[in-house]
């Protein structure tokens, strides 16, 4: 299997200025996702730049990096200026890293980029896992997911969904054994071709409700595989706490 890594590092960040920069045991933040994406095997990894400090960063590191337009409205058009500027054929797959996730598991890209591999009909494929607690399933944040039959997303929502009519006849008090409730894993593999196309694409009313560009692609009849993971991924960096915790992680395990 052969597949291509992209990891978007916007430089701006309201909570965390400089964040791709931000020091992980010695190390800026940006080069710590370049190695785990390397450490998946993937053929190239490039690193979505819009500010010189950070291109700088991942040069000195030994990496690949472009700098891209800083006037993307998404992650999702800032691949495809990658795609194009390279010229990647069509069919590559192309795997995108968010530049604040140090922690994120090697094993997670691959599975990423193997689902879209071994499913010709879908142009994108991403992950997700069960959700076991009430408060996860009512939380608008907590971005939920249905799959079809082949394991296709068939809708993403911030609602809690599905919703089980009997059980909560009298109010949602506890999640019914079985229900399968899913949270959406915002890691994601695309066709380079898709990518192109993207961008003139026309928004789907349900992206502008729900603030979730992925439904813009189930609008115009893209598939998305989903592939299922038994647990939760470690969590990225939006807030000075997390990154106290992953500092913390790395130094407990000597970087």
């Amino acid at each position: 299997m052969t597949f291509k890594v992209v990891i978007p590092a916007r430089y701006a960040s309201s909570r965390l200025p400089a964040k791709p920069l931000a020091d992980i045991a010695g190390k800026p933040m940006v080069v710590r996702v370049m190695e785990r994406a390397l450490q998946a095997g993937a053929g190239e990894v490039w690193v979505a730049a819009d500010h010189p400090e950070v291109a700088a960063a991942v040069e000195a590191a030994g990496g690949k990096v472009l700098m891209t337009r800083e006037d993307h409205p998404s992650g999702t058009d800032r691949l495809g200026e990658v795609v194009d500027r390279l010229g990647w054929g069509d069919a590559e797959i192309v795997v995108n890293v968010q530049g604040d996730e140090p922690l994120i598991e090697p094993a997670i890209i691959r599975l990423a980029a193997a689902a879209l591999e071994h499913d010709a009909e879908a142009a994108i494929a991403t992950a997700g896992h069960a959700i076991h607690s009430l408060e996860d399933f009512l939380n608008p944040a907590i971005v939920k997911l249905v799959r079809d039959a082949a394991g296709r997303a068939m809708y993403f929502s911030r609602a809690p969904m599905p919703w089980p009519r009997d059980a909560f006849a009298g109010g949602p008090q506890a999640l019914p054994a079985g229900l399968p409730v899913l949270r959406h894993v915002g890691l994601y593999a695309y066709r380079a071709g898709f990518l192109r196309a993207y961008a003139q694409l026309a928004p789907s009313p349900y992206e502008q409700i729900e603030m979730l560009e992925q439904l813009r692609a189930l609008w115009h009849g893209y598939r998305i595989r989903v592939e299922l993971l038994e647990a939760a991924p470690p969590g990225g960096v939006d807030t000075p706490q997390d990154l106290a915790r992953v500092r913390a992680v790395f130094t407990n395990s000597a970087g």
